[in-house]
């Protein structure tokens, strides 16, 4: 059996170290070891989204990186960015617009969206459509994530929260 790991990284702002074994993904690091339950399992092959994170400012699949590769690194996840009482204004455009049925997928394309406004990918409905096609929706057709991407990228900067 290998031998479990102490790592330390930055977790929504806040300095935090578990322990891990070095097989183990983000992902079940952040469910399993310190109960982040807003990151969530999909399909556990990077495909859907699901358990999308932002490592330094960059979506990830959490499922995809071991966690050794996190060390000393800054992960954000959904919970980092705002509350119930004072929602992110790309949050709050997601229930304003429709963009959450389900919200399962809604973490993941949270930071999708954030990072695709980061890049400057929201020029238009189809390359914003693009920026989150490593994010699947089961629930809706998509017009209202798109919508909520699209009014959030529209905002001044300095009300993006």
């Amino acid at each position: 059996m290998a031998a479990e790991l102490e790592l330390g990284f930055e977790l929504n702002g806040t300095a935090v170290r578990c322990g891990a074994e070095p097989h183990w993904t983000l992902l079940r690091v952040l469910r399993d070891g310190i109960g982040q339950t807003d990151v969530k399992y999909g399909c556990g092959e990077g495909v859907c989204g699901a358990c999308t994170v932002l490592l330094d400012g960059t979506a990830v699949s959490s499922c995809l990186l071991f966690a050794p590769q996190v060390a000393g690194r800054r992960v954000e996840t959904v919970a980092g960015l705002g509350s119930p009482e004072e929602m992110h204004p790309l949050q709050r455009e997601f229930v304003e617009r429709g963009g959450v049925q389900c919200g399962f997928c809604t973490p993941g394309m949270v930071l999708g969206g954030l990072e695709a406004v980061a890049l400057d990918l929201c020029g238009s409905p189809e390359e914003i459509r693009h920026s989150l096609s490593g994010n699947i929706c089961r629930c809706t057709g998509y017009r209202g994530i798109v919508e909520s991407v699209a009014a959030y990228a529209s905002l001044p900067p300095t009300d993006r929260g």
